[in-house]
């Protein structure tokens, strides 16, 4: 009997093996597809699913799928220019100037490039042009700090005085970066010749010219995103003669009482938008100049500023034309003005089809102006031409103003009226103490579609008796 268990034994171990090894024949456990072994304690490694669809339906993986966006990155290291690798030392004293020249060449010659400005380090680099044309889809990364020389005594006598970067002739191209341009302002805003800057508040003649911080000229689709700008000598960005500019999640910063230090500046610029951005500033925080249309501002925090400004129009005689501007979802807060329009007498041209909505107040001065007698001194002289403003809209307008001055405001040409201005949900509270003067309106036609608070009864319904012909005012 103990024979027997054993031959019966070893006849079961043989058929065992006999199984397996018919099982395993190149030394891989094999299961069959659609069944798990859950007994079974060894693990199969996953099978790549197969797609079901023809070979030929399945679209092919462009190796980049957006070439032009800086946060997808191209790895590669012929398309990033580190212009540490030109030579840049980025200690904050050294001059990198000629080392950003060279890595700007090398990287304006390849599509898609990204010229990097890495991150934990200081790069001073003097005035300089980066100029196109380019190839398309180039990056300028900043993700150090850059900042020019410190003040007007530092500043290299040969390089202009009236700007520092300046990008020209590009298009698509892309300024962006983890990093913060620095604009060590300082020293330019305490010149004397500054308003307020001399003895006893005076403001003394003088050279006065101070650096844009960045500007750009006669280029198209742009992109500015993500970067921390601040402490600009004069503007901190502007646009001249560009088409095709997407400006989104900045932060622009300087102190409240420094001089012409408009966050956002556009002049003879079209097809604009600007989102989700925080500025505050000692000056307009968005001007928009002559010769712009089509410009979207939404999600804008504004303060302290001196709020959002169309113009100043019509200097020097000069025509002006400024339409389709919208401004919405917008906070402007502790600032010296909200919502602006402003003119020279003597000027030429319109200001049409502008939408302010959804716009919050909170503790600002002249929260609605229009001003078509602006002046920088008090010697400008009355002219019977001007800039027509006509089709304004302010809607859902609401929160609170400074009862130093009253929050609406429109002292509009004796010759050329305002028309068409209207009025919709426009709710503005003091922010402190009682309104000591109501609402100002000179020459105003329009109509309040609500009741608004302050109540304007001075704006007049209707049209002008002398409506000058449209035609004198086309641009």
């Amino acid at each position: 009997m103990e024979f027997n268990g054993v031959l019966i034994l070893m006849i079961w171990v043989i058929a065992i093996l006999f199984v397996e090894n018919s099982s395993n024949v190149d030394g891989r456990y094999h299961f069959h597809k659609g069944k798990k072994d859950e007994d079974s304690p060894v693990s199969s490694p996953p099978e790549k699913a197969v797609p079901s669809t023809p070979a030929q339906s399945v679209p092919s993986v462009p190796s980049d799928p957006y070439p032009n966006d800086p946060g997808t990155g191209n790895s590669t290291s012929d398309c990033v220019f580190d212009v540490t690798d030109f030579g840049a030392v980025g200690d904050g004293c050294t001059d990198d100037t000629a080392a950003f020249k060279a890595a700007w060449k090398a990287a304006c010659a390849v599509e898609s490039a990204t010229l990097l400005v890495p991150s934990n380090l200081c790069f001073k680099i003097t005035s300089t042009i980066f100029s196109g044309p380019c190839k398309p889809g180039l990056v300028f990364k900043v993700d150090g700090t850059l900042t020019p020389p410190d003040g007007p005594e530092s500043w290299p006598k040969a390089d202009s005085p009236r700007q520092w970067l300046v990008f020209y002739r590009l298009d698509q191209m892309t300024l962006t970066g983890s990093g913060t341009i620095e604009g060590n302002g300082q020293k330019w805003w305490e010149l004397p010749c500054k308003p307020h800057r001399g003895p006893n508040g005076s403001t003394l003649p003088g050279p006065c010219d101070s650096p844009a911080l960045i500007r750009f000229f006669m280029s198209s689709n742009l992109a500015v995103n993500s970067l921390r700008i601040q402490n600009s000598p004069m503007f901190h960005m502007k646009f001249d003669g560009c088409e095709g500019v997407l400006i989104e999640r900045l932060s622009i910063s300087s102190p409240k009482l420094s001089p012409n230090t408009d966050g956002i500046h556009i002049e003879n610029t079209k097809g604009v938008g600007i989102y989700n951005s925080m500025i505050s500033n000692g000056d307009d925080c968005i001007s928009i100049g002559p010769g712009c249309a089509n410009v979207a501002i939404e999600g804008v925090t504004c303060g302290p500023s001196h709020g959002i400004s169309i113009g100043s129009l019509g200097v020097h005689n000069s025509q002006a034309c400024v339409s389709n501007i919208t401004v919405r979802n917008a906070v402007i807060r502790d600032s010296d003005n909200g919502l602006r329009i402003k003119t020279w007498q003597g000027g030429s041209g319109s200001v049409s089809d502008i939408l302010f909505e959804n716009i919050q107040m909170e503790n600002v001065r002249n929260c609605i102006i229009v001003d078509q007698y602006y002046c920088l001194s008090k010697d400008c002289l009355n002219q019977t031409s001007a800039v027509f403003v006509n089709q304004v809209l302010y809607k859902n307008i609401k929160g609170t103003y400074d009862v130093r001055n009253t929050p609406i405001h429109f002292a509009c040409s004796d010759s050329v009226a305002c028309t068409n201005i209207t009025m919709s949900e426009v709710e503005l509270l003091p922010h402190e103490g009682e309104l000591v003067e109501d609402p100002f309106c000179w020459n105003a036609f329009g109509v309040q579609e609500t009741l608004t608070i302050p109540p304007i009864d001075c704006l007049q319904e209707g049209e002008p008796q002398n409506v000058a012909e449209t035609s004198e005012y086309s641009c």
